[in-house]
């Protein structure tokens, strides 16, 4: 993948991060009583986190000058 092509990924990943934690919060503020549904957003959402990092790191490299 280029540069560009990782953008676009890590800004639809962002997205659907930012709508599961909606989701999330929305199930939790409702009362929600399925939990194994809430937690596997949960998961979901942990697993979208870790990809934004590898990317993020990727393309803005921790360099010590």
């Amino acid at each position: 993948m280029n540069e560009q092509e990782l953008r676009k990924r890590l800004e639809l990943l962002r997205t659907e991060h930012r709508d599961l934690d909606a989701a999330i919060t929305a199930l939790t503020e409702a009362g929600s009583q399925d939990q194994l549904q809430i937690a596997r957003l949960k998961k979901r959402k942990l697993k979208l986190k870790d990809q934004i990092a590898l990317i993020e790191d990727y393309l803005l490299p921790d360099i010590i000058a």
